[in-house]
């Protein structure tokens, strides 16, 4: 057990440290042009592509297993990735971007309260307290200006993909018929890409892409090698990490670990763009961990309760 816990937060880490990139590469393709869901269907379908040939490799002789987790890998695909995705954007046309993520990182606070609504039994007090201290943690480092009276329907688009991404940890949890987390995370990209697409075709949100250079860094370089960085980097080791780490921490503790993503993106935002990191996000960072160990210590607590050693 102890093995596989240490993998699964190693994962977590790979998986929270790798999406923290995807901001400071996502930007210069944004500035030069391209709109957020032109960049994200970009995103999906090359890191998509990326991951294709292991999932074959995986896959060799097990095909049955797809067809078998075909509702894991729909649920993935459709409300994980692109209906998240989709909902995410359509919230920042609204409301600010701030307020969006503050929202949508909501996530772990919605996995507590369903499994609190279902099972009926109050979570333990350091949930709860882990709970509180991570949300305040994120407030800080994305800005206390966040928490802000603005539009409904951007407000409620933002809440939907929290949902999304708490559907997104759920199904990384659970087993999927042994599914391998690289065949779950690759199917779910590639899914993905034609309802990306289908919203870009029908207008619902701005689709546009250039294919020039772009800055990067203060040199330009072609549009594509920014799009390739945040694929493979941010999306393909991001998820097939983070859906590794979920099936062996579970959804919870996952998801709460996950938060640091905000950190993650601040610092390489400081690093590679010079964007400034003031002690407030620092010390919401620290928050963010004290939360994560808070949560993780209960189920250290439960864990042997629910699996006992058979002599």
């Amino acid at each position: 057990m102890g093995i596989s816990k240490s993998a699964g937060l190693i994962a977590a880490a790979i998986s929270f440290i790798s999406f923290g990139t995807s901001g400071a590469f996502v930007k210069p393709l944004l500035e030069a042009g391209w709109s957020p869901a032109a960049a994200v269907t970009a995103r999906a379908l090359t890191a998509g592509l990326v991951l294709l040939p292991l999932v074959v490799v995986v896959m060799r002789g097990r095909w049955g297993l797809l067809r078998e987790a075909r509702w894991p890998v729909l649920g993935m695909g459709v409300v994980g990735v692109a209906v998240t995705q989709v909902l995410y954007f359509a919230a920042i046309q609204r409301i600010p971007v701030a307020t969006a993520l503050l929202i949508e990182f909501l996530a772990p606070l919605i996995l507590v309260g369903f499994t609190w609504a279902v099972s009926r039994r109050t979570p333990a007090p350091v949930v709860l307290i882990g709970s509180v201290l991570a949300v305040g943690g994120l407030v800080l480092v994305i800005g206390p200006g966040a928490i802000q009276a603005v539009d409904l329907i951007g407000l409620a688009a933002a809440f939907g993909a929290a949902i999304g991404c708490s559907v997104y940890f759920v199904i990384a949890a659970r087993p999927n018929n042994g599914l391998p987390p690289v065949a779950l995370a690759g199917a779910g990209l590639l899914l993905a890409v034609p309802v990306l697409a289908l919203v870009g075709l029908t207008g619902l949100l701005p689709f546009t892409t250039t294919f020039g250079d772009v800055p990067l860094f203060g040199e330009p370089v072609a549009w594509w090698v920014p799009l390739l960085v945040v694929a493979v980097f941010g999306t393909a080791v991001a998820y097939a990490s983070g859906i590794t780490a979920s099936g062996i921490l579970g959804s919870r503790l996952a998801s709460f670990i996950a938060l640091l993503e905000v950190v993650s993106a601040s610092l390489f935002a400081w690093l590679l763009l010079g964007e400034a990191l003031s002690p407030l996000q620092l010390f919401g960072g620290l928050l963010i961990l004290a939360g994560i160990a808070s949560v993780k210590a209960e189920r250290q607590k439960v864990e042997p309760v629910v699996a006992p050693a058979i002599a």
